[in-house]
């Protein structure tokens, strides 16, 4: 009597536990700031203590709200989508020769990027961002340490960082930046000298994909000028976690989803970068498809 007592209260709990997974993995789109699916943690750090299921908001009023909110998104998406590529006429369209996506003039430009640093990893190097002179720039600056955290897993330190932030269309979907129309990134910055690189983020086809990159190096000269920089689309190179890559192709321009700047040139002290704006451009001179040589590696025998 006593084994099938035990028997039935370990059935039942087992029940149970499936239960609360299946209810988890449910809710797991709905929860906030959820580590559900990231085990990830800086070494060092002390766990997460609280459930992730307990920062679940199930407000009935946010979700009406959120679901209006949405619903005005997918209107205008279709507007823009019937009127013509990126909301603009055919005509429009076909004869853009430049285009400005982001420039910097309110403290709302601003929080469309993201900046971030090897803090992130135990690091010591320091990045703010803020609006410049007359409101009419955004200003990065803040100190490069590359001393590397002492935990014993980290080889590599001293980096800094600004991307911006990903587009998310209605009901959360993805969405892309289409620069198909134009062969090069044309901006207006001013630094003291140190070299940047800047770094495209395209949605890639395979999971295993999701670390590549394509980057490119942009030379600052310093001194109280503003300079205007025009980086064909054709010189930037495929890299995966740092290590740049055996096999290159052009970058997927009709997939874009971020764009980044990064600096780590090793080198320790301040550092500052001036942006005035960011665009695109269709150099009808530049004849160049890609500036690297491409290997067949199915060639026939």
């Amino acid at each position: 009597m006593a084994l099938a007592v035990m028997l039935l209260d370990g059935a039942s709990f087992h029940s149970a536990c499936c239960r609360h997974k299946v209810l988890l993995s449910s809710l797991g789109p709905l929860l906030s700031n959820s580590k559900l699916y990231s085990s990830y943690r800086r070494p060092g750090a002390e766990p997460e203590k609280k459930l992730s299921w307990q920062n679940a908001d199930f407000s009935l009023k946010k979700s009406i709200d959120h679901l209006k909110t949405h619903l005005s998104l997918l209107k205008k998406e279709t507007q823009d989508y019937l009127k013509g590529p990126g909301g603009n006429p055919l005509s429009q369209h076909l004869l853009e020769q430049t285009r400005v996506l982001w420039q910097f003039r309110s403290q709302e430009d601003l929080n469309k990027w993201v900046i971030s640093s090897d803090v992130e990893i135990g690091g010591k190097s320091k990045v703010y961002i803020k609006l410049g002179r007359n409101n009419q720039a955004a200003l990065l600056y803040g100190t490069l340490n590359t001393e590397v955290p002492r935990d014993g897993e980290t080889k590599y330190s001293g980096y800094c960082s600004m991307r911006s932030r990903p587009e998310v269309g209605s009901f959360n979907r993805k969405k892309y930046y289409d620069w198909s129309n134009f062969n090069s990134l044309y901006l207006r910055v001013r630094g003291d000298g140190r070299p940047w690189m800047v770094n495209i983020y395209t949605d890639p086809y395979f999971s295993h994909q999701k670390d590549d990159l394509y980057s490119y190096f942009m030379f600052t000269r310093g001194g109280p000028y503003w300079e205007e920089i025009t980086i064909p689309f054709s010189k930037f190179f495929l890299s995966s976690r740092g290590r740049v890559q055996d096999n290159q192709h052009p970058v997927w321009l009709d997939k874009v989803r971020t764009l980044g700047f990064t600096i780590g040139d090793k080198v320790d002290g301040p550092f500052q970068l001036e942006i005035d704006f960011i665009g695109l451009l269709n150099d009808r001179a530049h004849k160049e498809k890609f500036a690297y040589e491409a290997y067949d590696k199915n060639t026939p025998v």
